[in-house]
C-alpha cells in the first residue's frame, strides 16, 4: 500500500463524521496561516484549529509569490478573512541551498531552466519582516491592520513574534 493509498483509506474512514456537516466558506476565525510545508509545522495542532476555522496556505520557505498573493486577496476579498499570520521557523530546509543551485540541477537534468522568480533566503526574522512587507505592499490585499509575522522554533514549538519595525526592510 503506498502512501497515497493510506491517506484515502483513512479519508474514507473518516468521512461518516464530515457528511451531512454544514461548515460555511468563510473560515469562522477569519484569518489565513501562511507558511511553510515543512511536516514538522502543523498549523492545525500549533493553534487549535478545526475545520472551517482558517485558510491555510503553504509553500516551500513560506515564500509569498504571485500565487499566495492572489490566494490572499481571493481569501480576503470573496471569503471573509482580515487577517494574516506569516509563520516561518527555524532549521528551515530552504535555506541549505540556493534556488540558483537547484535551477542548475533541474537545467542539467532536464534542459529547461526554471523561469521562477529568485528567493535569496537569509535571517529568518529579516524574512518573516520581508514577507510580511510584500504583503503590506500589495494593492490587491485589503484589510492590512492585522498581517504579523512569527518565527516557530521546530526544536521547541516557541511561537515568537517578529518585531516588524527593528530592522530596515527592503
Amino acid at each position: 500500500m503506498s502512501a497515497i493509498d493510506d491517506l484515502v483509506a483513512t479519508a474514507q474512514s473518516r468521512a461518516a463524521a464530515i457528511a451531512g456537516g454544514h461548515l460555511p466558506r468563510v473560515p469562522a476565525r477569519g484569518v489565513v496561516v501562511l507558511t511553510c510545508m515543512d511536516a514538522r509545522i502543523d498549523p492545525a495542532a500549533l493553534f487549535g484549529l478545526a475545520p472551517g476555522d482558517a485558510h491555510v496556505l503553504r509553500t516551500a520557505g513560506g515564500v509569498v509569490g504571485a500565487g499566495e498573493l492572489r490566494s490572499l486577496a481571493v481569501s480576503q476579498r470573496l471569503l471573509g478573512t482580515t487577517e494574516i499570520a506569516v509563520i516561518l521557523h527555524t532549521d528551515c530546509g530552504m535555506r541549505t541551498f540556493t534556488d540558483a543551485e537547484f535551477r542548475d540541477e533541474l537545467e542539467a537534468e532536464t534542459g529547461v531552466r526554471p523561469d521562477w522568480p529568485e528567493t535569496v533566503f537569509g535571517d529568518v526574522e529579516d524574512d518573516v519582516r520581508a514577507t510580511v512587507r510584500r504583503i503590506l505592499d500589495d494593492p490587491f490585499i485589503p484589510h492590512k491592520k492585522s498581517v504579523r509575522g512569527f518565527v516557530y522554533d521546530v526544536a521547541t514549538g516557541r511561537l515568537d513574534e517578529v518585531d516588524p519595525g527593528r530592522r530596515e526592510m527592503s
